[in-house]
């Protein structure tokens, strides 16, 4: 069964709020990303990519991978 990556959402919330980052806009144009993409993403809607997880890496510096993300399984 494939995996896929789901946000640790407690915890990126925290660490954005941390870095000072007090909207989902501000946070996401440090990510490069669009505020729909965080937003989404956030709820639960949409799975984070690439361009997520590399601005999340990037603007929330020094979290890590296994900090802000978790692999699990894909559910069919």
């Amino acid at each position: 069964m494939p995996n896929t990556i789901k946000l640790r959402t407690d915890v990126f919330t925290r660490a954005a709020r941390l870095a000072g980052y007090r909207s989902d806009y501000a946070l996401a144009k440090a990510m490069d990303v669009n505020r729909s993409t965080v937003a989404r993403v956030l709820s639960g809607d949409l799975q984070p990519g690439p361009a997520f997880i590399g601005g999340a890496l990037t603007a929330l510096a020094p979290m890590q991978f296994d900090d802000l993300f978790e692999i699990v399984p894909t559910q069919r």
